[in-house]
């Protein structure tokens, strides 16, 4: 039973280490840095531009299912090539499986485009 208890003790003495070496670290950085707070340093920074107005801005969903389609056909092209590259070692039987998947794919397309999902215009 000691020796099991003994492999948690390394692991707890290398998790405080690290604490420790993270806060001596952080620390000695807060002691060292200058510190002039000033008014422009606490105003929001946007891509270079002042602050205008109010944050409240609202944008049309449809940018947002643009959006999600891109991430649906990023995920199946992350599926696609690595199965491509090892096809012939997979078999048909991946094959099938494969145009199963991408019939979803294709089905849930279809679908958005018979609703009207992917003009622009309304």
């Amino acid at each position: 039973m000691r020796e099991y208890l003994s492999d948690y003790a390394a692991v707890g003495v290398i998790t405080l280490v690290g604490i420790a070496l993270a806060t001596a670290m952080l620390s000695v950085n807060r002691f060292m840095r200058p510190s002039v707070p000033s008014r422009a340093k606490s105003l929001t920074y946007e891509s270079g531009v002042d602050p205008v107005g109010s944050g409240w801005a609202q944008a049309n969903a449809r940018y947002y299912v643009y959006a999600f389609l891109y991430v649906i056909f990023a995920v199946d092209a992350v599926f696609l090539f690595p199965w491509a590259v090892v096809f012939a070692a997979i078999g048909w039987a991946a094959a099938i499986e494969m145009a199963i998947f991408i019939g979803f794919i294709a089905i849930g397309l279809v679908y958005a485009w018979r609703m009207g999902v992917l003009s622009w215009t309304k």
